[in-house]
């Protein structure tokens, strides 16, 4: 059988093997077309218990097996994907609207998570502590046991092995729910990736579901820590109901990032940048650059510039097209965009390109004259949309973007990078970009915001993994029994 043949996994989920969902199946539709382009199983919450109970009794096997062997069917996931990256790119492609450009660097990124994972697995785990009595005292990382993933649909893959995969090294087993919309590239390609690479029976779930399914895995007794990528406010229900039942909760949430362009800066190289950062993958990115401030000095220029290269952005199928841009997810959220872009004109923005669709398919949007106040500034657009805001001081540019609650990532184009440096000391942001727009991320890099961007956890790196995906253990250790006075 060929590689993630869909025969294998039509109308199923992946728990205990290839199974049928508790909930019936789900067609796969392809945004650039309307088409069913398949179906998998959906899962009930009794597929979610079912899950949990297998996962629990695979892992303390997986957590007894060696860094080297661990180490070794991570690097050999990585190296599948490498050799079947045409099958998983035109999943992502036509499963999620993306490009060809930008699936093939997902799945570049995703085989990167792989390869870094591996080495976690064989990275120190403890620390030597020192003690006022005659004894060994140390701390180790243990795992935690199972974790719960709950990842969005715009970058699928990544978005999901992010978790997966430093959680598997770590020796945990793993309960994903990926977003319905994009369940295949999403989720059951990486359960097929894993299978392949060797991984134990039972240590790798994929539930797909929606709400309930969430809530079910957040609740669930045996899983003690959840990882959740999405919106601020799905977020934040996930982490009441984390903290009603006493689960660590890590939430990597929405963004309005700003990029903040000096008076010295090369302009058209600044324009280039800023499409990049608002246009990539239709803007449907949690680091997507939603707001320009331009210096004054250079604004007309930056617009125009901008502006340019919007209106000349193709848009297509990336599975029959070179283009670009694809369309964006559905119709719910192209309306929301649309009302986003339409209520910011009202409010006297000037439409300086855009602003128009086809079926799912939005024109890159360039909003000139853009205020603080303006509905497309203000919020998360979630699509292709550059909102641009004149500034004529630092000061009024560090409050303006101070001003949101979101704080992912921010990017500040200049000549003068220490002084970019010291700006950047002001802003409220977990990541920050200086002479590069916002939206980057590597497996070696902790990842994540504050604010209403996330709870401050990390992802990327054995340190940040580590945090995330394990419990501290002190131990002593010393020859005698100690006397107490009892």
């Amino acid at each position: 059988m060929a590689f993630f043949d869909p025969k294998q996994w039509e109308g199923k989920l992946y728990s205990g093997g290839w199974a049928k969902g508790g909930a019936g199946n789900r067609s796969v539709l392809e945004p650039a077309t309307g088409d069913i382009i398949g179906n998998f199983g959906v899962a009930s919450i009794e597929d979610v218990t079912r899950a949990a109970e297998i996962a629990g009794s695979a892992q303390k096997s997986w957590e007894a097996v060696s860094y080297e062997e661990k180490s070794a069917i991570m690097r050999r996931a990585g190296k599948i994907i490498e050799d079947n990256a045409d099958v998983l790119t035109n999943w992502i492609i036509r499963e999620s609207g993306s490009s060809k450009g930008k699936a093939g660097f997902e799945i570049h990124l995703v085989a990167g998570e792989f390869y870094a994972a591996g080495s976690i697995a064989m990275a120190s785990y403890g620390q030597l502590l020192r003690s006022g009595r005659p004894r060994l005292s140390f701390a180790r990382r243990i795992p935690v046991g199972t974790v719960g993933v709950i990842s969005p649909f715009n970058f699928p893959a990544i978005l999901s092995v992010r978790s997966v995969a430093p959680a598997l090294a770590l020796g945990n087993a793993v309960i994903l729910k990926p977003d319905l919309r994009t369940a295949v590239s999403g989720g059951l390609m990486l359960a097929e990736i894993l299978q392949e690479a060797g991984l134990p029976d039972g240590l790798f779930h994929v539930i797909p579901g929606g709400a309930d399914i969430g809530s079910a895995l957040v609740v669930e007794p045996s899983v003690r820590v959840i990882s959740f990528t999405g919106s601020t406010n799905a977020g934040r229900m996930v982490g009441e109901l984390g903290a009603k039942h006493l689960k660590r909760v890590h939430l990597e949430l929405g963004g309005n990032n700003a990029m903040i362009v000096m008076s010295d800066v090369d302009v058209p190289a600044a324009a280039s940048a800023g499409a990049w950062g608002s246009f990539l993958h239709q803007g449907q990115i949690c680091m997507t650059t939603g707001r320009h401030l331009v210096h004054s000095s250079v604004y007309d220029e930056y617009v125009e510039r901008l502006s340019t290269i919007a209106n000349g952005i193709p848009l297509g199928n990336g599975a029959t097209s070179e283009a670009p841009l694809g369309p964006v997810i559905d119709s719910i959220q192209r309306d929301r965009i649309h009302t986003l872009v339409t209520s910011s004109v009202s409010s006297g923005a000037r439409l300086a390109a855009g602003g128009t669709y086809d079926e799912l398919y939005y024109r890159p949007t360039v909003l000139a004259d853009s205020a603080a106040d303006h509905p497309a500034f203000k919020q998360e657009v979630f699509g292709p949309v550059a909102p641009v805001l004149r500034f004529s001081s630092i000061d009024d540019a560090v409050n303006i973007v101070n001003q949101s609650e979101y704080g992912l990532s921010l990017a500040i184009l200049t000549r003068d990078v220490l002084g970019a440096l010291d700006v950047a000391n002001r802003m409220h942001s977990g990541i920050v970009h200086i002479n590069d727009q916002t939206v980057d991320d590597e497996p070696v890099a902790p990842f994540g915001g504050v604010g209403y961007s996330g709870t401050g956890s990390r992802f990327g790196g054995a340190e940040a993994n580590i945090d995330a995906f394990t419990e501290t253990q002190w131990v002593t250790m010393q020859s005698e029994i100690a006397q107490y006075p009892f």
